[in-house]
């Protein structure tokens, strides 16, 4: 088999990489404690541009060793093979910051922090459990840095008109409001929806809202075989009754329904960040870090935070949330100092530098004691403790799939069986 210029460059890149990376990681535990400079660190990160550099602007105030650190906002679909090109052409960042969501397309360009640097005792001390979905077979692939958990965002205004008091906190609350709330011409056009849900394309967040019914409702969405090979669960299978996933999928289908009392959302509709910034729909479905966006982009727009609602039969919460970790690429030319940073970022002052920056809650469990005055901060704050996430393809790949399965069942191309087994199919053959 013959092997291109490039090919070659990067296996060399690799190979060196990987016998210099002994003799880096082993210098890690007692270089991250150290006064020692930290030199200049580049980070590629796929967080907002301006928000990062007013927290490393901060951070380098209260933390002077992180003066020489930059920040270089990359696209996620492209951050692979981004990273691919710089290690092969010897310009790879020090550092990158991405979600689980980017892990399983990059991991075969990070060099892990093994096990006797970062113990797995240290680690599930310090950062919230969704932090461990970073591990690596001997060691993990990055240090956490922030979580985005999934939160209820409600048009107080609306609500209130309707004669509703509080938002709703169970999922069976959220159905009953739909003929209080949604407004629908006597040919059932939708004049005002409650919420964004049934559809996928126009339903911003839908990834992350499947996500979340998934695994609330006990369905692992992905999961390691016996053997270790990473495979789809989208709980096709049960003993008895309704499959769990296939329960989870008629919840959402049905609001896209207009034979369902449920009916408040179709795909002729605008995108729903866009539908809520316009005061035009009454509850939406979005990261913690959006409340940001909405107050800059609608300071008219009466709004609250509260958590994302729960089944009424569960007795423990879970949300889905997007954990951004710092990991070292191989071929960095500053790996000691990269790993420094990582872990300077989150002490206190760094942290609180970078949640005012980014609207995201700390990964720190220390730092989530401590309630902010802030009421969606807060809310943030404590859905972190719960968050939960999933190792799943790129985010694009992921998108195809889901859409497909929503759109083939609100058309009645497909059952609820059959759409969500294709599904399990599909991901299992890109995790794998």
């Amino acid at each position: 088999m013959k092997i291109s210029l490039f090919q070659g460059i990067l296996f060399g890149v690799f190979i060196f990489a990987a016998l210099v990376g002994l003799f880096v990681f082993a210098t890690y535990s007692n270089s991250g404690n150290s006064r020692n400079a930290v030199g200049t660190v580049v980070i590629w990160g796929i967080l907002p541009t301006e928000e990062m550099q007013s927290a490393l602007t901060a951070a380098a105030q209260s933390e002077p060793l992180l003066k020489n650190v930059s920040y270089v906002r990359k696209n996620s679909a492209t951050l692979a093979s981004d990273l691919a090109s710089a290690i092969a052409t010897g310009f790879a960042p020090d550092l990158v910051l991405a979600s689980q969501e980017e892990l399983r397309s990059i991991a075969k360009f990070i060099a892990p922090i093994p096990s006797g640097s970062l113990s797995t005792s240290a680690f599930a001390n310090t950062f919230i459990e969704e932090a461990s979905i970073f591990a690596a077979p001997s060691g993990y692939y990055g240090i956490p840095f922030l979580v985005d958990p999934l939160v209820l965002f409600s048009n107080r205004a609306i609500l209130a008109s309707s004669g509703i008091a509080k938002p709703p906190t169970t999922w069976e609350a959220l159905m009953g409001l739909v003929p209080s709330v949604a407004i629908l011409s006597p040919s059932r056009q939708i004049t005002r929806g409650l919420i964004a849900l049934g559809t996928y394309d126009n339903v911003h967040n839908a990834r992350g809202i499947l996500s979340a019914l998934f695994i609330q409702a006990g369905v692992p969405i992905s999961s390691h075989s016996s053997v270790g090979t990473l495979t789809a669960n989208l709980g096709t299978n049960t003993s008895s009754g309704v499959p769990s996933g296939e329960s989870v999928l008629g919840f959402y289908t049905q609001f896209a329904d207009p034979s369902k009392v449920s009916y408040t959302w179709n795909a002729s509709l605008q995108d729903s960040q866009q539908m809520f910034q316009n005061g035009d729909l009454a509850l939406y479905l979005g990261y913690a870090s959006e409340a940001k966006f909405f107050k800059t982009a609608n300071p008219n727009l009466n709004f609250s935070v509260t958590p994302l609602p729960q089944p009424a039969t569960a007795t423990i919460k879970s949300a889905f949330g997007l954990v951004y970790a710092f990991m070292i690429p191989r071929g960095a030319n500053n790996s000691s100092g990269a790993y420094q940073t990582a872990v300077l970022l989150t002490n206190v002052a760094e942290q609180n530098a970078a949640v005012s920056a980014t609207g995201l809650a700390p990964v720190v469990l220390n730092e989530l004691a401590t309630v902010p005055a802030d009421s969606a901060s807060a809310v943030a704050y404590a859905e972190a403790l719960y968050s939960k996430g999933w190792l799943s393809p790129t985010p694009a790949d992921t998108d195809a799939v889901f859409s497909g399965m929503i759109t083939d069942v609100i058309s009645g191309r497909s059952s609820l069986s059959v759409a969500l087994v294709s599904a399990e199919r599909s991901l299992t053959a890109l995790l794998q």
